[in-house]
């Protein structure tokens, strides 16, 4: 009788560890804070935010914690990112938007200081 209750034991510890989210991923989502300012960047899940982001929503959000911790916006225009500048780009400092790398012709900026490290960059308007 003791070997088909091991192994109940075992199915039961193996379905509730396949089940179950794993610690990291328990994420708490707590109502819009409609008065809040977003936190940029941002850490969600194993990434890093440097703008409002759009998981399977109608409308881009963002964190108003550096880290998520469940306090969140909807983003408005003055939410979203804005353009740093200067920055450091390949051999060069941008005091402005460039269209140098683009392979549309689109001016673009970058949302850090140094571009060549983080590689975070918008279209400007």
């Amino acid at each position: 009788m003791a070997l088909p209750v091991g192994l109940l034991l075992l199915s039961v510890s193996w379905l509730h560890s396949v089940a179950s989210p794993q610690h990291g991923e328990t994420i708490t989502h707590l109502p819009e804070v409609k008065e809040g300012k977003c936190f940029f960047p941002f850490h969600y899940r194993d990434g890093i935010f440097y703008d409002c982001v759009q998981f399977k929503v109608k409308h881009k959000w963002c964190s108003l914690n550096e880290t998520y911790e469940g306090y969140w916006k909807y983003c408005s225009e003055e939410d979203f990112a804005k353009c740093v500048f200067p920055f450091w780009y390949r051999h060069l400092i941008y005091w402005g938007c460039t269209e140098d790398g683009d392979s549309f012709g689109k001016a673009w900026c970058s949302l850090t200081q140094n571009y060549n490290k983080d590689k975070v960059w918008k279209y400007c308007d």
